[in-house]
């Protein structure tokens, strides 16, 4: 087994743990760590689809490499952007989950049936 073998398939582990986390937790933070696994994996695919299509003696496709520089800054600035709004989620509510059930209105308009 080739090492860019081995580092596609480690970069498909990391995308398929990453969704997979995506999609089961509920907590905001966790959705956060497993989309940033998600974008680690993608990151790696991308390096080593630059690695792949180099013919013999020639260095890597520098295209995917400023792919990867830049989208590596946007996946900080967005988990920044994320962190900070799970901490103002926190400060004004108290928790930092999002209740998917309603809260029961029992003041004085509810009807009982």
């Amino acid at each position: 087994m080739s090492t860019t073998t081995l580092f596609g398939l480690c970069a498909a582990a990391a995308a398929g743990l990453g969704l997979y986390g995506l999609i089961v937790e509920s907590h905001p933070l966790r959705k956060v760590l497993a989309f940033n696994i998600l974008g680690s994996g993608v990151f790696l695919l991308f390096g080593v689809i630059a690695r792949r299509g180099v013919a013999p003696g020639l260095g890597p496709d520098p295209i995917p490499q400023a792919l990867v520089i830049t989208g590596m800054v946007v996946a900080f600035s967005a988990t920044a952007l994320a962190t900070a709004l799970v901490l103002r989620l926190f400060q004004a509510t108290g928790s930092a989950t999002l209740h998917t059930n309603p809260p029961v209105d029992t003041g004085p308009d509810s009807v009982d049936s």
